[in-house]
């Protein structure tokens, strides 16, 4: 009975947390950014942070983990794949702290 508990807790926690990944996710791709979002926690706020990348390199993909595993969400709200540009808008759980991993690879 605790195995299955413990299986039920494992999936519903990798179940809520929300990473975005875009693209063509190969190995041999090239980072050409890398970076974190930090943002503490503040009683019943949202927490949001936007991103802004621009460079010369057409992106392939984009991957922002969630460090956390929170119901924080992330979007790409101009550029992306594609383009040689792009913004990233995050934004946390009402009330819990905003900790993104973002890399962008051409």
């Amino acid at each position: 009975m605790k195995f299955v508990l413990l299986l039920f807790a494992t999936i519903f926690v990798v179940a809520t947390c929300d990473h975005l990944i875009l693209g063509n996710t190969n190995n041999n791709q090239n980072m050409i950014y890398h970076t974190t979002a930090h943002y503490t926690a503040i009683p019943f706020i949202k927490r949001v942070k936007n991103i802004f990348y621009s460079g010369n390199s057409i992106i392939n993909s984009i991957m922002a983990y969630d460090n956390k595993h929170t119901n924080a969400s992330a979007a790409v709200t101009a550029g992306g794949i594609g383009y040689t540009y792009v913004n990233l808008r995050l934004k946390s759980e009402r009330g819990k702290e905003l900790d993104y991993d973002i890399g962008i690879y051409a």
